[in-house]
C-alpha cells in the first residue's frame, strides 16, 4: 500500500501590535482585526489547525508565547510592543 502524505496548507493573518486590545495577560488581537492572505479583513482564524506559528517583527516566537482560538490570539504583555510592530500568525491546516 503506498504512503499518502497528508494535505498541508498555510493560512496567514497579519496585523500590527496597535490592532490589539487589553493589557498584560489579557492583551489579544481579534481575528477580525487582521487581514488574510488575500489582503481582506478576516472573519475568523482556522478551526482545529495542526499548529500555528506567531511572528513578532518577523521573529518566530516560542510556543508558550501565545494562545489562539478561532476568534483571537492572546499574547501576554503584547501591549508593551510598539504599536507599529508587525504581527503575523501562520496557521498550518490539514
Amino acid at each position: 500500500m503506498p504512503i499518502t502524505k497528508p494535505f498541508m496548507a498555510a493560512r496567514r493573518f497579519t496585523a500590527t501590535a496597535g490592532d490589539g486590545t487589553g493589557v498584560g495577560a489579557a492583551y489579544n488581537i481579534l481575528a477580525t482585526a487582521t487581514t488574510n492572505d488575500a489582503g481582506v479583513a478576516a472573519t475568523a482564524f482556522p478551526t482545529a489547525p495542526a499548529y500555528y506559528n506567531l511572528y513578532i517583527n518577523a521573529q518566530i516566537q516560542a510556543a508558550d508565547t501565545s494562545t489562539a482560538t478561532t476568534t483571537a490570539i492572546t499574547i501576554p504583555n503584547g501591549d508593551a510592543l510598539d504599536p507599529a510592530t508587525p504581527i503575523v500568525i501562520e496557521f498550518v491546516v490539514n
